[in-house]
């Protein structure tokens, strides 16, 4: 909106008005990093055993033998699922027999945990995994309560902007929150898994829906320089803010009830924010509420202490600069080249890989070696210089080789920590959380590079395309952390190996660093092996018609 820059241009870039609106927003972003995250402590799985009752009629000797031993980690540890029948066992005791002289325990017959199971209170006080018992049988339900939180995720980032568009950026942003903050406290009174899932899908709609409005929201009020300061490093950072805090919280509060109620809390000091927060002129602007948005206006100036224009909008010249009405996208536009399909689907495999990675790793941090606390804490710090590095990065040097580098330092060294010995177990934190910056630096500049590549005509719709598949990602990052539960180094293999793969393959993606933003399909950059066919028919065209000038892109 050519006409809206220039009348507004008179408030500057920094004054006090834009510092409020960047600080309030991006303060909005904290409840996000701590409620995304907050089921790696809500359902965590404690160490376990099945329970023998006080009743059961044995000696000392043979109810610690009840448990089979099995090997884990390359060690024997009592099993998790599995007990020894009791009812043969009590009438070993009863014979007076002794366990592994008398009887030999590994040809006795196994029986399930029938009587429920017994949790170690070392880490956890309780999660819902104790509460329900999802374990052995059940524990499929773990992590399917993170995809389901996930799926609310996909289905809020498809309905905030249509919402906000309808409805105004304000008032969705408001609404998102009172959503989160609402049903997060309802999960509290949960008295059954599937209850505590379907909300938990719900706070999820509300987590992202908040996120995107926030982000729509500060990107339309301010200026261009610090457009871009807002959306690479504000939301980013107060997001990783918030993901810190979760840590803090679960290591002091260690019952999930209490938990849940102590993360709740901080949405209700965004309350306060409705009278300073304001509607997006650009919106009003855009609705024919012009003389909202020239109040608006007026306001910020005052509070930046300039004197602003009487009038800021003349009504007929803003109808008459409204651009006329466009063509219209369809989703068949983004594969209707071969190079256009190419680029949608590298970036497609690009944003669902890179998703896989940032949140497998994020979902895992309580089987990394050492405190579970301490480890979701470093997960969250490193995403700050992840964040600043990106930055960095974007300002100076190819999109291409950014993404690239990022992407292969943090699968690369992920994939080293199989060959790390069991003793060092510091030098394999370190490695995954290596890995965890570069793949959280490469996910941040994925947005940029996106919308650097695709015409003005299909961006937003590039945009939710690859947005989804990063959201279904996600989805199914939980069950590679499951994988865990058959071979401690299987998610980090499989992680490890697709993130050095999308790596690789972005290189053949066009470079857009330096590059204007494409108007239309023609002026779209050519994937590397089209642009080499380009060149060699440009080169046979022009030899045949002499008079025509054929320049490639």
């Amino acid at each position: 909106m050519r006409d809206y820059d220039a009348a507004t241009a008179f408030l500057g870039e920094w004054g006090r008005f834009q510092r409020l609106v960047f600080f309030l927003l991006s303060a909005s972003i904290i409840p996000n990093g701590f409620n995304g995250m907050s089921v790696v402590f809500l359902a965590g799985t404690p160490e376990h055993r099945c329970v023998v009752p006080r009743g059961a009629n044995l000696s000392g000797e043979w109810r610690n033998a009840s448990i089979p031993l099995e090997l884990r980690g390359g060690q024997e540890v009592p099993s998790r699922c599995r007990r020894y029948r009791l009812a043969a066992l009590a009438n070993f005791s009863a014979l007076g027999l002794r366990p592994g002289s008398d009887v030999e325990l590994e040809a006795l017959e196994l029986e399930p945990c029938l009587d429920g199971w017994e949790y170690s209170r070392d880490v956890y006080r309780s999660t819902i995994v104790t509460e329900w018992n999802l374990v052995c049988e059940d524990d499929w339900k773990t992590p399917l309560t993170t995809s389901l939180f996930f799926v609310g995720v996909l289905i809020g980032s498809f309905i905030s902007g249509q919402l906000s568009d309808r409805f105004g950026r304000k008032n969705i942003l408001f609404l998102t929150m009172a959503v989160q903050t609402g049903f997060s406290f309802v999960q509290i009174f949960s008295t059954s898994w599937e209850m505590f899932t379907v909300l938990f899908l719900i706070v999820g709609m509300g987590q992202i829906s908040n996120y995107v409005v926030a982000f729509i929201l500060g990107t339309e009020i301010l200026g261009k320089s610090v457009r871009i300061l807002f959306s690479t490093l504000g939301v980013c950072i107060f997001f990783a803010i918030g993901y810190m805090l979760l840590p803090l919280f679960a290591y002091f509060i260690r019952d999930w009830r209490m938990l849940l109620l102590a993360l709740t809390v901080p949405g209700l000091f965004c309350i306060p924010l409705w009278w300073i927060i304001p509607e997006s002129p650009r919106w009003l602007i855009s609705q024919g509420r012009y003389k909202e948005a020239e109040a608006i206006i007026q306001k910020a100036a005052k509070m930046n202490g300039i004197p602003a224009p009487a009038v800021l909008f003349d009504t007929a010249e803003m109808q008459d600069s409204k651009p006329q009405q466009q063509q219209k996208a369809i989703l068949l536009d983004l594969f209707r080249t071969r190079n256009i399909a190419t680029i949608t689907i590298m970036s497609l495999l690009l944003w669902f890989f890179t998703s896989v990675g940032y949140f497998g790793l994020s979902l895992s941090t309580p089987d990394w070696h050492g405190d579970a606390y301490v480890n979701c804490f470093l997960s969250a710090v490193i995403e700050v210089p992840a964040y600043v590095i990106a930055w960095l990065l974007l300002r100076s040097l190819p999109r291409r080789y950014s993404v690239s580098g990022t992407l292969f330092l943090g699968g690369s060294v992920v994939l080293f920590i199989q060959l790390v010995p069991a003793e060092l177990n510091v030098l394999s934190v370190g490695l995954v959380m290596l890995g965890k910056f570069g793949i959280t630096a490469a996910f941040s500049m994925l947005y940029v590079y996106n919308v650097e590549l695709y015409p003005t005509l299909v961006r937003n719709m590039a945009v939710g395309a690859t947005s989804t598949a990063s959201r279904l990602g996600s989805i199914i990052a939980p069950y590679f952390v499951y994988l865990g539960a058959y071979d401690r180094f299987l998610p980090y293999i499989l992680m490890g190996s697709l993130t050095v793969l999308i790596g690789i393959l972005t290189l053949f993606l066009p470079e857009s660093f330096g590059n204007p933003l494409p108007e239309s399909f023609e002026q779209m950059l050519k994937v590397k092996c089209f642009r080499n066919e380009q060149q060699t028919t440009g080169i046979r065209s022009s030899k045949e018609s002499p008079k025509s000038l054929i320049t490639p892109l």
